[in-house]
């Protein structure tokens, strides 16, 4: 195998461990036998063990390294506990402090989502917020997940005004309860 061919390697493994964290510390964690705390917090040596014992071994340095490589910071390491930095469908409590946002956050989605925005605004669907970006550029990769990538502006210094209350991750995920559609500019 040449370089080239190991550091393929090396990436994929790296995405495939970074899902599997995201899939059991977001989503699933009762799956390989995690209980999360109330902040969603889990031993890093509970959540190594669990992952072995279901067939999918990660070496603590590797889990270090997925965590210092994500591009989008989507873990948090305190000591030796792991959470999510965000996103998560199971009940957690990320225990942020209400922010104030910039005048404008942004939204991604696909055109496919449209109408549905146009009529009820963002709602957050299976999560516990509605996720905003602090620039277009996030919002645009975001989007581009899905297909297509377009991007809503959202006035959210109107929404603050308005009493909305947002909060702002480790990552600088901007998170807010839902974003009604008088506050959207879509195109």
């Amino acid at each position: 195998m040449n370089e080239r061919d190991e550091q393929g390697s090396d990436d994929r493994r790296t995405v495939k461990v970074s899902k599997y964290l995201s899939k059991h510390l977001r989503h699933q964690p009762e799956r390989i036998g995690l209980t999360l705390d109330e902040g969603g917090w889990v031993r890093i040596d509970t959540l190594l063990a669990a992952a072995a014992s279901h067939g999918f071994p990660i070496a603590r340095e590797e889990l270090h390294h997925v965590v210092a490589a994500n591009d989008k910071q989507r873990f948090a390491v305190d000591g030796d506990r792991i959470r999510a930095s965000q996103g998560q469908s199971v009940t957690v409590d990320l225990g942020l402090p209400p922010a104030t946002p910039p005048a404008f956050l942004y939204h991604g989605t696909v055109a496919r989502h449209l109408e549905a925005i146009r009529a009820e605004g963002l709602r957050p669907m299976n999560r516990h917020a509605v996720h905003l970006s602090p620039d277009r550029e996030t919002a645009t990769r975001v989007g581009a997940r899905h297909g297509r990538p377009v991007v809503l502006s959202v006035d959210a210094a109107a929404m603050h005004a308005d009493g909305h209350v947002f909060q702002v991750s480790a990552n600088g995920v901007w998170l807010t309860e839902a974003v009604p559609a008088r506050y959207l500019r879509l195109p």
